[in-house]
C-alpha cells in the first residue's frame, strides 16, 4: 500500500494521537492539528498544525492555507467534546457548544479543505454510537447525542455530495475507549480502538460510502 497523506485534527491526545501514531508507523504522512501540541504529540515526529481551534472560521482558513498544495488522502475529523448531563441538568449553552464543536466544526472544516480532497480521497467522521436514534436504550447524554447525531446526518448528506467527485465519507464509532473523554472509563486502550479505526478506514470506498460502523466492523443502527 503506497503511503497517504492523512490528516487528523484533534491529534493532541487520546484516540486522535493513537491514529496518528498508527498511521505514521505504517509509512504515511500525517499532519496532526491541534490548538495545543503535547509532548507525547510533539515525539512522534510527525508534522504539526497547532493553534487551531475547529470552530473558528480564521483558523480554518488558515488550515487550508497551510495544505494549499497539499492533497489530502483522508481527513479525519475527530476533533469533539463530551459534557454529560441528564433531562434536570442540560444547559442550552452547553448542547449548542457541543453541537458546534462535533457536528458544525467537521463538516465547516471539510468544505474549508475541499480543494485538497481529490478523487479516492477519504473523509471520517469520528461518531459514536451515542448518535443513534435505535441504540439508544437509555436516556440521558442530551447535548452529546443530538451532536453525534447531526455529524451522522451532515455525513450522509457529504457521502451524496461528494460522491460524484470520487470522494468516500464514513462515520466511525471508535468503542467505549479509555480517553480524558471519559474518564478513562472505556473498555478498550485508545491504541486498541485506532488500529481497529484503521482497518475501518482502509476499507472504506465508493461503495460502502455514508456508512455508520463500529470500529469492530459491525454496522450500526441510525
Amino acid at each position: 500500500m503506497s503511503a497517504k497523506h492523512v490528516v487528523i485534527t484533534g491529534a493532541n491526545r487520546g484516540i486522535g494521537l493513537a491514529l496518528a501514531r498508527q498511521f505514521h508507523e505504517r509509512g504515511d504522512e500525517v499532519t496532526a492539528v491541534c490548538r495545543q501540541p503535547s509532548p507525547e504529540l510533539e515525539r512522534l515526529g510527525v508534522a504539526i498544525i497547532d493553534g487551531i481551534d475547529v470552530t473558528d472560521t480564521d483558523a480554518r482558513n488558515l488550515l487550508a492555507e497551510r495544505l494549499e498544495n497539499e492533497t489530502i488522502d483522508m481527513l479525519v475529523n475527530n476533533a469533539g467534546i463530551l459534557e454529560g448531563d441528564d433531562f434536570d441538568s442540560f444547559a442550552e449553552d452547553s448542547i449548542l457548544r457541543q453541537v458546534e464543536v462535533n457536528a458544525v466544526a467537521p463538516l465547516a472544516l471539510t468544505r474549508a479543505l475541499r480543494s485538497q480532497l481529490k478523487q479516492g480521497s477519504k473523509v471520517i467522521m469520528i461518531t459514536s454510537r451515542m448518535g443513534s436514534m435505535a441504540d439508544n436504550g437509555s436516556g440521558g447524554q442530551y447535548g452529546y447525542r443530538m451532536s453525534k447525531a447531526a455529524l451522522n446526518a451532515a455525513g450522509v448528506s457529504l457521502a451524496n455530495d461528494f460522491k460524484d467527485a470520487g470522494i468516500a465519507v464514513a462515520m466511525l464509532h471508535p468503542g467505549y475507549v479509555q480517553t480524558d473523554m471519559v474518564g478513562n472509563r472505556g473498555d478498550i486502550s485508545a491504541t486498541e480502538a485506532a488500529i481497529r479505526l484503521v482497518q475501518r478506514m482502509d476499507e472504506v470506498e465508493l461503495s460502502n460510502t455514508g456508512s455508520f460502523r463500529h470500529s469492530n466492523g459491525e454496522t450500526l443502527p441510525w
